[in-house]
């Protein structure tokens, strides 16, 4: 705007009313005739404050989020990391109690068993060519590990060892349709063969065929292995599994039923291969009290057990697989 003359007369006018009215409103006090102007400015300008923080707020906000996104995500990714990480390690402490808990009950068997053993870890389950139930474990030819060599965990007959390296060794399972287990009837001395179903059998059944037909079989009755000469490839008196159901055999000479395995072949783990057997049979004296008795494998039993577990002769070696006893080798004694 140029700075003409009249231009500077309108400014004078401006500045001389405005200072008639300050002093107008200054003298009248609260009955100045003004008054109403004050609260209707101060609503005027009041409304227009808050429409404008609305509308500045979200803008603020957006760009306050910007700023901190970085940071708020490395937060995030370093929680995320720590909650794995917890996860992780309440996950290995739950598993190395119920190894040790494994380990703890195998030992027991073994000693009440009177097997020397070499604990150790299944490390794969697989297929492997002429078998189709095998697992891989963690101990070898190092370890004293040989061909033929019974396996059993702390519910019973696991396999045998097929081929042995110098730190692995591949086990037969007992459900493998090649296996063929020489068994024996509770409290008898009836004696058959037991041989695996393989896949074929969802639930994992095992065939027990008695090679005399005059031997009564009935649900509930109960196997354990009879031994090989020289306990290779299997040591007597391991648990073996129940009889679930007879079959029928009309017209032969031996009698079959379906047993379900004490092992439970889904979740093996912890494992021992008995380096060598006992110095006598020990009988049914590893079977869990029969339907009735109180207890898995009755506390009494279990204590004694892990009493004569603790007391079995033998070296320690250096362990790699199952937990922290898994490097000692255990010979209950007869």
């Amino acid at each position: 705007m140029r700075d003409t003359r009249g231009a500077r007369l309108v400014l004078g006018l401006l500045l001389a009313v405005a200072l008639v009215l300050i002093t107008v409103d200054h003298r009248g006090g609260q009955k100045s005739p003004l008054e109403s102007l004050h609260g209707l400015g101060a609503a005027v300008f009041t409304e227009a404050e808050r429409v404008g923080t609305n509308l500045i707020r979200p803008v603020r906000e957006f760009a306050a989020a910007l700023a901190e996104a970085p940071s708020a995500r490395r937060r995030i990714q370093a929680l995320e990391q720590e909650n794995g990480r917890l996860r992780t390690e309440l996950a290995a402490r739950v598993m190395d109690r119920q190894r040790s808990d494994q380990l703890g009950r195998l030992l027991g068997l073994a000693g009440l068993g009177g097997y020397r053993i070499v604990p150790g870890q299944v490390i794969a389950r697989r297929g492997v060519p002429g078998l189709e139930e095998a697992a891989q474990i963690d101990v070898g030819t190092a370890d004293g590990v040989r061909r033929n060599m019974t396996v059993l965990n702390a519910q019973g007959l696991v396999g045998r060892v097929v081929r042995a390296s110098e730190h692995t060794a591949t086990v037969a399972l007992l459900t493998d349709p090649a296996s063929a287990t020489g068994a024996r009837l509770e409290g008898g001395n009836e004696i058959g063969v037991v041989k695996g179903l393989g896949h074929g059998m969802g639930d994992s059944l095992v065939r027990f065929r008695v090679f005399d037909s005059t031997v009564s079989l009935a649900p509930g009755q109960r196997i354990v292995s009879f031994g090989s000469h020289g306990g290779s490839p299997y040591v007597a008196g391991v648990p073996i599994g129940v009889i679930e159901r007879v079959e029928p055999t009309p017209g032969e000479l031996t009698k079959v039923a379906l047993a379900r395995p004490y092992v439970d072949f889904s979740s093996l783990d912890v494992v021992g291969v008995v380096v060598q057997g006992p110095r006598r049979d020990p009988r049914d004296a590893l079977l869990p009290p029969a339907p009735g008795r109180d207890g898995d494998r009755g506390a009494a039993g279990d204590a004694d057990a892990r009493a004569r577990g603790s007391r079995a002769e033998g070296g320690s070696r250096d362990g790699r697989g199952a937990g922290a006893g898994a490097g000692e080798r255990t010979d209950g004694g007869a």
